[in-house]
């Protein structure tokens, strides 16, 4: 089937909108790729995830969910989940992702917030007589359709909830991830907000999403690449370490990759070098957050630097500025929290407005929480969550900055640094958590040396935790919640 040279266009006002014109130019698309290890690959065409959405709709109808209720997706990451998320906006519901993965209170605190009237959370029900162009209600821009929750490394998650606009708005911010006919690898969990919130863009660009198997491994990545001809790749920085240490890399094809994306609250530059030299791509890095699902990004004619040191550029129509902590605007080169204003970001915390008016300014700008600086280009460069920055003697310190040094350190496979309170005048100091690459040993005093020979010496960690592994969130990033009680407990036996 021959597909539209570019993006499809027209007056859409909802997700239908553009699903329908999907259906008039290319219903048979596959929309859909599950691979699995046990059974035969699955694969969904466009017109047939309508048909079966409008028909699990009808069930939800004859269940009693109406326009404005909340819907639960407590399901893994595949075609399921897409069907029932369709079904849901179908009847004018809102869907809430609840990744399987997370803890039980975690869960129970998402359900007690949102009142779901209903919770997919096992096999769908067996549904015939789908109408892929049925309209069961009237929908608008600004209706909610979905609420994403943030990955709770900062407390219990919160729920950030988005329109049809929103959606439209991110799709235009979608480019060079986004080119008709793409073959995209999903790695991350459904109920993510780089999958909740990328619909619009999936449709009018015909996107097949190919899916990782359910729980990810790097083996099924690299196999779903491989048999599927993935053209773009996506991931966190923990997915392509795996990835690329895995010995199935060697026998995977990656020639038809078109461009290779990745994103996380910090990005070693040795790793986008890595993916340069190995995946033979030009390599993205993209920054959002739940709260804001399109920030900023880096273009494909950005120079080797400009990718491996920042997360480019605002994306579609974002405008970004760096806030001191006095209110005041920085200057270039200044750090401060980062405010993105966009019609992508969250309308707010589901139900919760005093939340929602301690994160979004008067003037309508999102506090991201994220700290960074804007050089004279225009890049954004982060220096991790206002969280995770601690004073030392006065002095703040970054950990992202003493984790970027340590990723050229020869003997640490992988690091995270942790601020933790003394006694000491000092105020806080830094605690390393470090994996030893195998046999080899890692000595305190060898990391300040190395440290010191990058950044001023008070940025050196001043205590060294060796661990097996780091532990990581649901959404493969280092949780470092879970690191500081430990970090807190070698902070209190310290003594210079």
């Amino acid at each position: 089937m021959q597909l539209p040279p570019a993006p499809l266009t027209g007056n859409f006002s909802s997700v239908l909108d553009v699903f329908d014109e999907v259906i008039r130019v290319a219903p048979l698309h596959e929309a859909f790729v599950q691979p699995s290890a046990n059974a035969p690959t699955r694969r969904l065409s466009f017109v047939d995830w309508a048909t079966q959405a409008d028909a699990l709709a009808g069930w939800l109808h004859e269940q009693g969910v109406r326009k404005g209720d909340v819907v639960g997706l407590q399901l893994p990451s595949g075609i399921d989940y897409a069907i029932a998320y369709q079904a849901i906006v179908r009847v004018g519901a809102l869907a809430t992702g609840i990744n399987p993965r997370l803890g039980p209170s975690e869960i129970s605190h998402i359900i007690a917030r949102c009142e779901p009237v209903y919770v997919f959370d096992g096999a769908l029900p067996d549904c015939h007589g789908g109408d892929p162009l049925r309209r069961r209600v009237a929908l608008e821009s600004t209706d909610p359709m979905a609420i994403v929750w943030t990955g709770g490394t900062t407390g219990f998650p919160k729920g950030a909830w988005f329109d049809h606009a929103c959606l439209e708005a991110m799709s235009h911010g979608a480019a060079p991830l986004s080119v008709v006919g793409d073959r995209r690898l999903s790695p991350l969990p459904f109920a993510h907000i780089g999958a909740m919130t990328r619909v619009w863009d999936e449709l009018m660009h015909l996107i097949t999403t190919v899916i990782v198997p359910s729980p990810w491994t790097a083996a099924g990545a690299l196999s779903a690449i491989h048999s599927e001809r993935v053209s773009v790749s996506q991931g966190v920085p923990t997915q392509y370490r795996m990835m690329f240490d895995h010995p199935d890399f060697a026998a995977t094809d990656t020639s038809h990759l078109r461009i290779a994306g990745i994103g996380a609250a910090r990005i070693p530059p040795e790793l986008v070098m890595e993916m340069q030299e190995k995946l033979k791509c030009p390599v993205v890095v993209r920054y959002a957050s739940t709260e804001g699902c399109l920030a900023t990004g880096t273009r494909l004619d950005d120079d080797i630097e400009t990718i491996c040191t920042t997360v480019g550029r605002p994306n579609g129509g974002v405008k970004i500025r760096i806030v001191a902590s006095d209110g005041s605007e920085c200057a270039p080169n200044e750090v401060g929290t980062v405010q993105l204003h966009s019609r992508a970001r969250m309308r707010g915390y589901w139900k919760d407005p005093e939340l929602t008016n301690q994160s979004i300014t008067p003037d309508d700008w999102l506090i991201t929480g994220d700290l960074g600086r804007v050089d004279a280009v225009g890049n954004l460069h982060l220096a991790g969550r206002s969280t995770e920055m601690y004073i030392r003697g006065g002095y703040n310190v970054y950990p992202i900055e003493i984790e970027n040094v340590l990723g050229t350190y020869s003997d640490i496979l992988s690091a995270a640094i942790v601020g933790a309170s003394v006694s000491d005048r000092l105020g806080e100091i830094g605690v390393l958590f470090a994996v030893a690459r195998p046999g080899t040993t890692l000595e305190l005093s060898a990391i300040r040396s190395f440290v010191q020979a990058s950044l001023a010496n008070y940025k050196a960690p001043d205590i060294l935790v060796v661990v097996a592994e780091l532990p990581l969130t649901s959404l493969g990033k280092v949780d470092k919640k879970q690191l500081q009680p430990t970090a807190d407990q070698e902070a209190a036996q310290w003594s210079r």
